[in-house]
């Protein structure tokens, strides 16, 4: 293993002992039935300044068109959370599973989609020949972790949904826009793993 996955392990494994109710979570904004299961991958990439991996979808997409998004999907009957973020991780952007070290699930976010999704964070190794299917994926970037993790950079905005005001989070970084359920899951995190407990030696 590596320094970095021992260090995010740990710090991961203190976070999820916390008990925190007022997490992010937009479940009651969809539909009542019951809910798709999903999984995405918060993949890091193992630098001295550690990345997330990030994915822009095609603006022609039926769900989501054009929005960051982290690789993932629907959970498929036989799988596991875990296997089904793998699994879409190689589907969209080509990383194999054996590239992968899952440190574990973190807080389900339910969307107003009707998903109920598992993150799945795990570390990848730097600089990855990545082949993103141009069929789920117009474009990928690197952002780092410290930053979106960094609760000064979750800018809280408002937006008309449904008839409703609605109040969502954005991440700006380098002219892109992180926001939705990305920025959620990022924002639930950061209640876990504090960007300053990410400095190590």
């Amino acid at each position: 293993m590596t320094i970095l996955f021992d260090h995010l392990r740990g710090l991961f494994n203190q976070g999820h002992g916390l008990d925190l109710p007022d997490l992010r979570d937009d479940s009651h904004l969809g539909p009542r039935n019951t809910p798709r299961p999903a999984a995405v991958l918060i993949a890091v990439t193992e630098r001295t300044e550690p990345g997330v991996l990030l994915i822009h979808r095609p603006e022609d997409m039926r769900s989501h068109p054009g929005q960051v998004a982290f690789p993932g999907g629907k959970i498929d009957p036989g799988e596991n959370a875990v296997e089904a973020a793998l699994r879409e991780a190689n589907e969209e952007l080509g990383i194999f599973a054996r590239d992968v070290k899952v440190i574990g699930a973190t807080d389900h976010f339910g969307t107003g989609s009707g998903y109920h999704v598992t993150p799945i964070l795990a570390t990848v190794p730097p600089d990855l020949p990545l082949v993103p299917n141009p069929a789920e994926v117009s474009d990928w970037f690197e952002v780092p972790l410290r930053f979106v993790l960094d609760p000064a950079n979750h800018i809280p905005q408002t937006t008309f949904w449904q008839g409703e005001q609605r109040e969502y989070l954005e991440i700006p970084w380098e002219g892109r826009r992180i926001w939705g359920i990305t920025a959620s899951i990022f924002a639930n995190l950061s209640r876990r793993i504090s960007h300053e407990a990410l400095m190590y030696d």
